[in-house]
């Protein structure tokens, strides 16, 4: 069993950055694939980036490809997500999930493929 809670959403202007953090319980974290989804409002919950257990593969979307990181501390046991240069189209609940699978990079997009979830966290850009 694994328990997120994600914090450090805000409201901020365009081009400015936040880090969100996940921070997980449970043995099994240190070990898990882990992911960043994201919704806005009226949408559909959408896939933002990805990082394998050890933190030696990440992968991000096209939409937030050259301004969004992700990383991890598993001695901490958290995952982290960069956000600089942010846009208002960035304005979404922010979820962070984990995943028992293996890193796959045909599968780590779908949010379906996620055993666990956070509550998520509020980030909202103005223009």
């Amino acid at each position: 069993q694994v328990q997120l809670v994600e914090s450090g959403g805000g409201l901020v202007q365009a081009g400015r950055s936040l880090r969100l953090s996940c921070a997980a319980s449970g043995r099994s974290f240190s070990t898990s694939v882990t992911g960043w989804f994201r919704q806005a409002p009226g949408k559909e919950r959408a896939f933002v980036g990805v990082i394998s257990w050890s933190g030696g593969v990440t992968s991000v979307a096209d939409s937030v490809k050259g301004r969004f990181t992700i990383s991890r501390d598993n001695a901490k046991n958290k995952v982290y997500l960069q956000m600089n240069n942010l846009k208002p189209e960035d304005t979404a609940v922010y979820y962070c999930a984990v995943k028992r699978s293996a890193y796959s990079s045909s599968t780590n997009a779908y949010s379906k493929e996620y055993d666990y979830w956070g509550q998520g966290t509020q980030v909202t850009v103005s223009s």
